[in-house]
């Protein structure tokens, strides 16, 4: 494997694209209905900063995790030699240096809402990804999210001001998913993260409960509302079906809610234009 794969996977790329995609997709569509153009710059640099943020995130992570990895996931880059661990942080702080490059021309607020959520992920690598407070930080991480790209693309914040009330439970799902994938090992090495404390069981239960009662309850709410139109209702209803098929276990479970995350992240941005 050359060089240059072995550092994409240290960003863990499926949920950075993720993220990234629904970032831009959340951005281009509040730019086209506030009149301007879906990919204009203040569009695109928003998504480059939302980009650094996540490959920050990412190497971060394998850089924090290098000495557990090397018990539990030895395949992984650091820990199999591939990528030094010096080299992980300079990606680290190429995604700082991106993050802040992008949002600086966007102005304060851009920044400053980067700068929390980027924080708050960091935080979660280095201090809290092995305590009972793990999901703290995606409640804050994602839930700024749509405030950040609102304040990006130039729109009101009041345009996305429930978001935040709507992402939380879809981000401890996230947490949950992610962390029940990896359960046994972190059980080996003595994590204490929320997973570890309500069992594997409940916290697969939850994350799945969790995510599909988000997409049912924003759904119902939107078709009641007579905001649901075939756009809403297709993407809202692959977002449920990619969810849904996660009962087969928790790596389903876990790439079911990154499409979901994307799906209902379009769907909401148009029915609430």
């Amino acid at each position: 494997m050359s060089f240059v794969a072995d550092l994409a996977r240290l960003v863990h790329p499926a949920p950075a694209l993720a993220v990234i995609a629904l970032s831009a997709a959340l951005g281009a569509i509040l730019a086209a209905q506030a009149g301007e153009p879906p990919l204009g710059v203040r569009v695109v640099l928003t998504t480059l900063a939302v980009a650094g943020s996540q490959i920050l995130t990412g190497a971060l992570n394998d850089w924090a995790d290098r000495e557990r990895d090397a018990v539990a996931q030895p395949h992984k880059p650091i820990p199999s030699g591939a990528v030094a661990p010096r080299a992980a942080l300079l990606v680290a702080a190429f995604g700082v240096l991106l993050m802040v490059g992008a949002s600086v021309p966007l102005g304060g607020v851009p920044l400053l809402l980067g700068l929390a959520a980027s924080g708050s992920a960091a935080a979660y690598n280095l201090a809290l990804s092995r305590t009972p407070l793990s999901v703290l930080p995606y409640l804050v991480s994602f839930g700024l999210l749509p405030l950040w790209v609102a304040a990006g693309v130039g729109v009101e914040l009041e345009r996305v001001a429930a978001a935040p009330l709507l992402v939380g439970p879809f981000a401890a799902a996230a947490h949950l998913a992610n962390t029940v994938r990896d359960f046994d090992g972190d059980a080996r090495l003595g994590s204490r993260n929320l997973a570890q404390l309500v069992g594997r069981r409940t916290a697969f239960g939850l994350a799945y409960g969790l995510a599909t009662g988000v997409g049912l309850g924003v759904g119902a709410a939107f078709v009641l509302g007579g905001q649901a139109g075939l756009p809403v209702l297709l993407l809202g209803a692959a977002g449920l079906v990619a969810v849904a098929q996660g009962i087969a276990g928790p790596q389903r479970l876990w790439t079911g809610m990154l499409v979901a995350a994307v799906c209902w992240t379009a769907a909401w941005a148009m029915a609430t234009g």
